[in-house]
This record gives structure tokens, C-alpha cells and sequence, in this order.
């Protein structure tokens, strides 16, 4: 009695043997194996037991916001470059230690101009650009412009493809924005947001940027020279700068110089050979309601001037500089001036309504300029003077 357990556990054990060896390998078993392999995305059982994969029929179509954007990258991408700058720095030794530096440009024209920050470029001893196409070649430097953070390039390429430049008088807040660059050297990157705001800064060099584009589209390391674009692909400013409070990377505050700047600074290098900017050659300090009010203006607006240059424009023209000492919180300011409301009949009531004033026009152009002396309302003519003739100094305008 007790063999026939064993008996029975033989014979099953025999079975299973025979099923799994001999039925398989007659191919009874193969049709099922079959269908478990070449039917992917259906059910099936197996070893992760009764499963099912659904997959779309076919690709889907893009939403207008998708297409647009697509668009914008389409566009801008080739016009867009990869500025690596390479500085020569000493160590401990003075043994000269490369230094390497990365940002972004875009491309003017067929001629192989270029336009990015100064501040990337900034005592390079050589310059390379690198195009969409991965291509790589060697760039001239041929100008730059330290008060407004500009410098123009030059490579010799061929089958360029001109960035189209915009408008940025006019820009409103609210207005969708992108930005193409090489953050972190990662090339061809775009993000995409907003103008948050319109306002005067200082820039990477402490220089002003009058009517600075604020945008919250990510910008970090790597994307200053780069294009900020409008919806059509159009660009409105050249990015610059990242409020970062310390941290190296994005925080949702990023600043780009309006285009129409740059284009006032191409057009005085196209007619120049430099960059010759227009100036009163004045330091001042805008005045608001609350100023105005403290220290007994006329105007409860307009642009106070503290200290007029020696031998510059206004100091030419006879313009009154402050003569009593004060302070703005803990900053030292010059009181007494004369207060700037006007230039060539347009009011002035703001750094920004001066700087659209003079962008207007060039070096060696006579403006007549409506200042208060006292609360004794008068025009002077003043003939600009050139901004590199004189060192920036304060808020020099």
C-alpha cells in the first residue's frame, strides 16, 4: 500500500517531463508561444500575469499653442549661435591658466555680423561661434559698447540666416515672450513666458539699461547675448541678466536690453565705424511726487540734474548742476539743479521717457531741453555730446 504514492509521483513527475520536452518541441505548444510574443498592446497572460497596453492609433495632431510654438523655434533656431570666450588668467605661479566662458548671440545679417553682450565677450583674448548646424568658427570682435552691454561680432560663414528684428516701443506687459539660447551650454534651448514688467535697471557692469524687458521665461547662465522673441518669431530685446539673489540659475526674473537700443547703437557703428551714443553728459536723479514734494520742486515729475561734466554737452550749453548735499536714504545727492521736464517739446517726466528721447536722435544733433532753474521755467539749447568722450560716471546720461 504504501508504494503506490511513490508510484503516482512518478508518474506524474514522467508526465510533466514528456508535456514540457516532447509536446513542445513538436510544436503544439508553439502557436500559443506565437501569439504571446507577436501581439504586444494586446491581453495576454504571461509571467507578469493578465495585462493590456493601450496605445494611440496614430500620432496626434498639435494645438495652436503647440503649433506656435513650434513655429517660433523653427524660425529663430538657425539665427541663433553659441559664443564660447576664452580669457587668459594667471595661477599662484603666474603660470597662465585658460578660462573659458560660455553665452549666446544672434546673427544681423548675411554678412556674418553678430550681436551679443559685452559682458560675454569682456577681455577675451579669442572668440569662437558656434552656428546651429554645429559648425564652429573663429569670431572678430569688432566693437563694443560697455554702457549698454553690447558688442558686435564678425565670422565668416556661409549660408547665414539673419535674425528679423522687431519693435520694442510699444511692448506690453502681459505679452508672450521666448527665449533661445545655451544655458549651461546646452545649445538650442527655448523657454517660454511672459513680460512681467517694463523697468530702468543696472545691468551685469552696473551700467543702466533704461526700459529693461522683464520676462519670467527661464533664463540662466549661458543665455545672456541670446534673442528674446516675440510670438512671431521676431526679437524685442537681447537677454542680460538674471535676478538671482545669489543662486546661479534661474529665479523666474529675468531681464532683456529692448531691441530698439541696439538697433540706435547699429546704426551710429554703421555710420561711424564705432559706437557713438549721444549724451548730455550729466549725472541726475529722477524725481517722483514724493521727492519733488520733500525738497519744494516746481514739477512734481522730471529728471533732476546733480552734477553737470566739465566740458561736456550741458556744461556747454550752460546747465546748472547741483550745490547742496543731501541724502536719499543712505545715498549722497546733489541739490539745487536744474530739473529736466521736457526735451524737444515732449515731456520728460522719467529715466525712460529721456533715454526713448535721446534714442531718437545722435551725437552732434542740437535738442532743445525745458528745464526749471529755481521755479524760473526756461528752453536751452544743448548740442549732444558723444558718450565715449566722457567716463560713466552715476547715473550719466
Amino acid at each position: 500500500m504504501k508504494i503506490r504514492p511513490v508510484v503516482l509521483v512518478v508518474l506524474l513527475l514522467s508526465g510533466f517531463y514528456y508535456v514540457t520536452t516532447h509536446v513542445a518541441s513538436t510544436g503544439v505548444l508553439a502557436p500559443w508561444l506565437h501569439r504571446v510574443a507577436a501581439a504586444p498592446g494586446t491581453s495576454a497572460t504571461g509571467p507578469l500575469g493578465s495585462f493590456e497596453l493601450t496605445e494611440a492609433a496614430a500620432a496626434p495632431a498639435f494645438d495652436v499653442e503647440e503649433q506656435q510654438n513650434i513655429a517660433v523655434y523653427k524660425k529663430a533656431l538657425p539665427s541663433v549661435v553659441n559664443i564660447t570666450s576664452t580669457a587668459v588668467q594667471f595661477d599662484f605661479f603666474y603660470g597662465p591658466v585658460p578660462q573659458q566662458g560660455q553665452g549666446s548671440g544672434f546673427i544681423l545679417n548675411k554678412d556674418g555680423l553678430i550681436l551679443t553682450n559685452n559682458h560675454v565677450i569682456d577681455n577675451a583674448q579669442r572668440v569662437e561661434v558656434k552656428l546651429s548646424d554645429k559648425h564652429t568658427y573663429k569670431a572678430q570682435v569688432l566693437g563694443v559698447d560697455k554702457n549698454h552691454d553690447l558688442a558686435l561680432l564678425k565670422i565668416n560663414a556661409p549660408n547665414l540666416v539673419p535674425a528679423t528684428l522687431a519693435e520694442s516701443n510699444g511692448l506690453v506687459v502681459g505679452q508672450r515672450v521666448y527665449a533661445i539660447g545655451n544655458p549651461f551650454g546646452l545649445q538650442g534651448t527655448m523657454t517660454r513666458g511672459i513680460i512681467s514688467a517694463i523697468r530702468s535697471i543696472r545691468g551685469p557692469q552696473g551700467n543702466p539699461i533704461e526700459d529693461a524687458i522683464q520676462t519670467d521665461a527661464a533664463v540662466n547662465p549661458g543665455n545672456s547675448g541670446g534673442p528674446l522673441l516675440n510670438s512671431r518669431g521676431e526679437v524685442i530685446g537681447i537677454t542680460t541678466l538674471i535676478a538671482n539673489n545669489g543662486a546661479d540659475q534661474s529665479s523666474g526674473i529675468g531681464f532683456a536690453i529692448p531691441i530698439n537700443t541696439a538697433k540706435a547703437v547699429l546704426a551710429d557703428y554703421a555710420k561711424y565705424g564705432y559706437f557713438r551714443r549721444p549724451s548730455l553728459d550729466i549725472v541726475t536723479l529722477p524725481v517722483g511726487p514724493d521727492v519733488a514734494e520733500q525738497i519744494g520742486l516746481p514739477a512734481e515729475y522730471g529728471i533732476l540734474i546733480e552734477r553737470v561734466l566739465p566740458g561736456g554737452a550741458a556744461d556747454r550749453a550752460g546747465l546748472k548742476g547741483g550745490t547742496q548735499r543731501a541724502y536719499q536714504g543712505n545715498t549722497p545727492v546733489m541739490l539745487g539743479g536744474d530739473l529736466i521736464v521736457g526735451l524737444d517739446g515732449q515731456e520728460i517726466a522719467s529715466p525712460q521717457d529721456l533715454s526713448a528721447a535721446m534714442n531718437a536722435h545722435r551725437a552732434g544733433d542740437t535738442v532743445t531741453l525745458t528745464v526749471f532753474r529755481g521755479r524760473k521755467k526756461l528752453d536751452v539749447k544743448v548740442t549732444l555730446g558723444d558718450a565715449k568722450d566722457q567716463q560713466s560716471m552715476g547715473q550719466q546720461t
